[in-house]
């Protein structure tokens, strides 16, 4: 248990170090996402050595005694993982749709959900800048 806090305060520090606040992200989503990273990367490496590693392995006991796994700190919840995928049907519908959009509408739209950037969105203002609105 110790070793993964130390992975995961090591994924926070990177977090800081390289979170940048002009990208419109918030620092708490990206941190949680960087230390998720990084404890991940971790489990990789150890299924490298080991046989199998699995997110409901315990490892390690909370104060009361009960028996800790990976699954409960990361604690996803369903929800996320179905808001990823209404997130990749969404822009599915949007790249069906570019052709009935004007060029600078096209533009905006591209830009916003980062449909050029292979994923990176831009903010409203970040697009209205240049385009000079």
């Amino acid at each position: 248990m110790e070793d993964l806090i130390s992975i995961g305060t090591i994924g926070l520090i990177k977090a800081i170090e390289s979170y940048r606040s002009n990208k419109g992200t918030k620092l708490a989503t990206f941190a949680a996402r960087c230390t998720e990273s990084v404890i991940l990367m971790h489990l990789r490496s150890l299924k490298k050595t080991k046989k199998d590693v699995s997110l409901h392995d315990p490892i390690g006991t909370d104060k009361e005694g009960n028996e800790i796994t990976l699954i409960d700190i990361l604690g996803s919840d369903a929800d996320d993982i179905v808001k990823e995928v209404d997130l990749k049907i969404e822009k599915s519908k949007i790249y069906r749709n570019l052709d009935i959009l004007d060029d600078r509408e096209k533009e905006v739209v591209v830009g916003r959900f980062g449909l050029d950037t292979g994923g990176e969105e831009r903010t409203q203002r970040e697009i209205a800048k240049e385009l000079g609105i």
